[in-house]
């Protein structure tokens, strides 16, 4: 495999932090091309002194002249603004993108990148839960290949490997569960913003950690995978597996089942989808039966955790319902990292949302973007109305 030039976008977050780790220990087979942040400009420098990009953006363009200050005279090119992210996606120099960006912002350079026709490592869940139609269609006709980063949909990928002639009869995401296995609302309605984040197997964003928590990131990786692999949505089931070692499942039209398994590390799947096609040695540490003597499933509790059921219902309803859901549920993540909101009330908010903001059967990529606004409009007038 010869060295690849790789675009971080969104290098200060915990997936692009460790796609610099993996970087960093194979200097023979990647490199760093551009580096991206939101607003951490000070990660972002010190990103930058040591991995030496061709270019980095701030998407802040408050923050400009404090990156440009010490970067310009190294001979790396520095850049501001959400339009610049979206440029240096589509550049001839870059080999493959990792679209680490939260949220719905990741959405256009992930298309620009499609666009130009460069490969892409998907860290970016919504994307696709709010254009996968889109995305996928425009990688299609690029014939661009689109490589899951999500530990979920990195096992399925794997387990699909040399199965092309094979029918998928269902995909099976495992869930941890989060924080809160087990609990029943009369406790999640005391739960504050320092518990959620205690995630009992993953290190992430704080984002994510929340969506785990709610079981939202579940529902949001099932029409990921709607996507990804082209199933309908019966096609797709969740079971809570607390350990974190079977990551998903793939079941065949004969009832045969595989499964990827490790420890939880997303250092893993992020090896994989940059090296792909080749498997690259590391020294992560090893799984091991003796430390795991049993690994147990269960159906999850979609009465107690709404998110989920809502999520099922958005995927199985089609057109901007996942783009309205999450655009509400960014928002009010946001509120309760912020102590604005209940952990319960986030479900409310989201719910009401999709009442209110128009259906649209079979947006196009402006719909979507106008279906976004319109839903986090709507979220934030109630959660300003909310009193905690």
């Amino acid at each position: 495999m010869s060295k690849k030039n790789i675009a971080i976008l969104g290098s200060t977050g915990s997936i692009g932090i460790q796609a610099l780790e993996v970087i960093a220990a194979h200097p023979d087979k990647f490199r760093a091309e551009v580096l991206t942040a939101r607003q951490n400009a000070d990660l972002l420098i010190e990103q930058a002194l040591k991995f030496r990009p061709n270019a980095v953006v701030i998407a802040d363009e408050t923050q400009y002249e404090q990156v440009k200050s010490v970067l310009f005279d190294k001979g790396i090119k520095v850049f501001a603004g959400t339009r610049a992210m979206v440029e240096v996606a589509a550049w001839d120099s870059i080999d493959m993108v990792l679209a680490a960006i939260m949220g719905f912002a990741g959405l256009a350079p992930t298309l620009s990148a499609i666009e130009s026709g460069t490969p892409v490592a998907l860290a970016n869940k919504e994307t696709l839960v709010v254009a996968g139609d889109i995305v996928m269609a425009a990688a299609r006709k690029k014939n661009v290949p689109v490589i899951p980063v999500d530990s979920e949909h990195a096992a399925i990928f794997q387990c699909l490997q040399g199965e092309q002639a094979n029918k998928v009869e269902k995909v099976i995401l495992t869930a941890s569960g989060g924080p809160f296995l087990g609990k029943k609302p009369n406790f999640l309605i005391n739960v504050k913003k320092d518990h959620a984040l205690q995630h009992p197997n993953w290190s992430m964003g704080a984002k994510i950690t929340i969506d785990s928590a709610t079981l939202m990131n579940k529902g949001l990786e099932m029409i990921e995978a709607r996507w990804l692999f082209g199933l309908q949505p019966d096609q797709i089931e969740v079971v809570v597996h607390p350990q974190s070692i079977i990551h998903s499942m793939v079941q065949f039209v004969d009832g045969s089942m595989k499964a990827q398994m490790g420890l939880p590390d997303m250092k893993l799947p992020i090896q994989y989808a940059m090296g792909y096609p080749e498997r690259l040695a590391n020294d992560f540490p090893r799984f091991s039966f003796k430390n795991y003597p049993s690994l147990t499933f269960e159906q999850p509790d979609t009465k107690t955790f709404r998110n989920l059921a809502i999520a099922i219902e958005a995927l199985r309803k089609g057109g901007n319902a996942a783009c309205i859901m999450n655009a509400a549920n960014e928002e009010v993540v946001h509120a309760f990292l912020r102590n604005r909101i209940g952990f319960l009330q986030m479900t409310e908010v989201i719910e009401e949302t999709l009442v209110k903001v128009p259906h649209i059967e079979v947006p196009t990529l402006h719909d979507y973007y106008e279906s976004d606004t319109a839903a986090r409009e709507h979220a934030a007038s109630l959660i300003n109305a909310i009193v905690i």
